[in-house]
């Protein structure tokens, strides 16, 4: 993985939060990912969340798989504990490092490779044990480090690159998130920063497993397959001495739509995405209705952004396990070892 430093003078005028900090002190290393990609515009919104939240960044944990996605904790938060896990491993390292120092906020960033797929049962089980986490999947329906193919949570009949049609049934984050009992459960688009900063900033204050799946297009692998202008109809009528390829710069896609509205979002290959905000008195906290809800929008072609599920009585991982308020990673030995009488007695209990 390549890295590029920023410089780390700073204008001194500009402006800092309660805790000192510039805006540019949650920054990280300069980008490699396509220009125009959507999840550089991603990581923009963690930076304006966790400048905005007064939150000091050695007090939170990143942690991240492989993929496009996977390499974004790079760009934010670059002085901020870091961990790049094995691919699909990311809930369970996560989970650990939890478990160990209940103390820090714990953000894992993910793709929909890394998650729908290889990593989908490491998924669930995050989901369901309530680990305290802003679990961030950047979705782009493709694998973009490996040429775009079709990932997990392609829409089925949706073309790759290359023309071939997806049969297979889309797997839906938001949905799983649901039925494995998040207590958070959020949608947003990643041209969309007005909606995407707020619901980082409540998923990081929110006690419990917190899913955000953000729709980041991928600007490589959205061209039309019948185009003369796309890559594989130079490739099939030019006889090349050898196959280069080359990514051109793309204009990031945004969009900017009122509450309760439906905007249509043009995608880099011509194609439309349906994008429906959620009114004002939209209820997150009725899980069964907003299964419901969700579904009878999916079925009119309209994916839903905004704060789609809340349990605002949630609890986490620790609160279920009843463990030590103390950080395990601060205990001492005369806690880590209380006896032989104590070992008795947690034995007595489990006869």
């Amino acid at each position: 993985m390549t890295y590029i430093a920023k410089p780390k003078l700073h204008h001194p005028a500009l402006v800092k939060n309660k805790v000192g900090y510039t805006r540019r002190d949650y920054e990280g290393n300069i980008s490699t990912l396509c220009a125009g990609c959507g999840h550089d515009s991603i990581s923009a919104a963690i930076i304006q969340a966790c400048w905005e939240l007064d939150i000091e960044p050695h007090k939170v944990a990143k942690l991240s798989g492989i993929g496009c996605s996977s390499k974004t904790p790079t760009y934010f938060l670059g002085k901020s504990h870091g961990f790049n896990s094995v691919h699909g491993r990311m809930p369970s390292v996560l989970t650990g490092a939890n478990l160990a120092n209940r103390d820090l906020i714990y953000m894992g960033v993910s793709g929909d490779g890394d998650s729908a797929s290889i990593g989908l049962g490491q998924f669930a089980h995050c989901m369901r044990r309530g680990v305290n986490m802003v679990y961030i999947v950047e979705n782009n329906g493709v694998y973009g480090l490996t040429k775009g193919q079709f990932s997990a949570t392609v829409d089925k009949g949706s073309k790759s690159k290359r023309g071939v049609v997806n049969t297979d049934e889309p797997i839906d984050m938001i949905g799983l998130a649901l039925l494995l009992g998040a207590t958070f459960v959020a949608r947003s688009f990643s041209g969309d920063k007005a909606q995407l900063v707020p619901l980082v900033k409540a998923a990081i204050q929110h006690k419990g497993a917190a899913f955000i799946d953000v729709i980041s297009p991928c600007v490589a692998f959205n061209n039309h397959p019948g185009s003369t202008k796309s890559y594989d109809y130079l490739r099939e009528h030019n006889e090349a001495v050898n196959r280069l390829d080359f990514i051109e710069a793309r204009e990031e896609i945004t969009a900017e739509y009122e509450p309760g509205s439906v905007v249509e979002v043009t995608q880099h290959d011509g194609s439309i995405v349906r994008l429906r905000k959620l009114a004002a008195d939209y209820d997150p906290t009725d899980r069964i209705k907003v299964m419901t809800y969700l579904q009878e929008r999916a079925a009119a072609g309209e994916v839903v952004t905004g704060l789609l599920y809340l349990d605002p009585k949630a609890d986490d991982l620790h609160g279920y396990l009843e463990t030590a308020d103390t950080p395990l990673n601060r205990l001492g030995e005369r806690e880590l070892c209380p006896g032989s009488v104590t070992l008795e007695r947690i034995n007595a209990s489990l006869r």
